[in-house]
């Protein structure tokens, strides 16, 4: 998919990853970005390509409206989200739930709403901003690893169900970028516009799965191989 003239949704597009991909696809030629959040005043952009709409991933009224603004829509950037650092056992079932809501339920309402508007403008592709924690558990990070696995594997299926409208799904992995919502976790990060650079970098050669940083490659491959090699440290601490 070629970016250039491409008209993008952007969610979460107030900070972090997702403002950086409003950024990147303006400097790489998009039409127009809709830059999406749940507080739209705190979307701050001065290029004339750039509408600012509100989009809350757990108000289903405020997708459908979404939609129905952005009728246009030829790539769809799922980068929303939330950490809770809530754990499974000790941490109320309502987080949890809430970590579920927004990465898996919430996500695939924005899906389900922009499909068919996808669809009516020839296909175009989707964006889903997973984890390395798709494939990993880390403690005080579980319920986000868990929606997050979740969301990876809706991130194949809908890949799957969308091909028909020749529609590209492509998931987006990496371990940590400097944002608000990492900061004071002692782990390297990556600078939040090497997700976007690595992302649109990927649509242009219709890549389905991009791996951001060293992490992600390395758990990735861990993947193949005895899981009691890759949390023999976590286990014996």
């Amino acid at each position: 998919m070629d970016v250039t003239g491409s008209i993008a949704l952007v969610t979460g597009a107030n900070r972090g990853i997702g403002r950086t991909f409003v950024d990147e696809l303006l400097a790489r030629g998009a039409a127009k970005v809709y830059a999406t959040a749940r507080r739209p005043e705190l979307i701050e952009m001065s290029d004339s390509r750039v509408e600012v709409l509100r989009l809350d991933l757990l108000d289903a009224q405020s997708v459908t409206d979404a939609a129905a603004a952005a009728p246009d829509v030829t790539l769809l950037v799922n980068n929303a989200g939330i950490a809770t650092r809530t754990n499974l056992l000790t941490d109320a079932l309502d987080t949890i739930r809430l970590e579920l809501d927004t990465h898996l339920f919430g996500t695939l309402g924005v899906i389900r709403a922009f499909a068919p508007v996808l669809a009516s403008n020839g296909g175009g592709a989707i964006v889903n901003i997973l984890s390395v924690l798709s494939w990993c558990a880390s403690d005080e990070a579980n319920a986000y690893s868990v929606a997050k696995a979740a969301e990876w594997n809706m991130t194949n299926g809908l890949r799957l169900e969308l091909a028909g409208q020749k529609t590209l799904v492509q998931g987006v992995h990496l371990g940590a970028a400097d944002t608000d919502m990492m900061a004071g976790s002692d782990v390297p990060k990556i600078d939040p516009a090497d997700v976007a650079r690595a992302s649109l970098d990927g649509l242009q050669s219709d890549a389905i799965e991009v791996l951001v940083d060293d992490a992600s490659r390395y758990v990735k491959a861990s993947l193949a191989a005895d899981p009691a090699q890759f949390y023999a440290q976590s286990l014996a601490n």
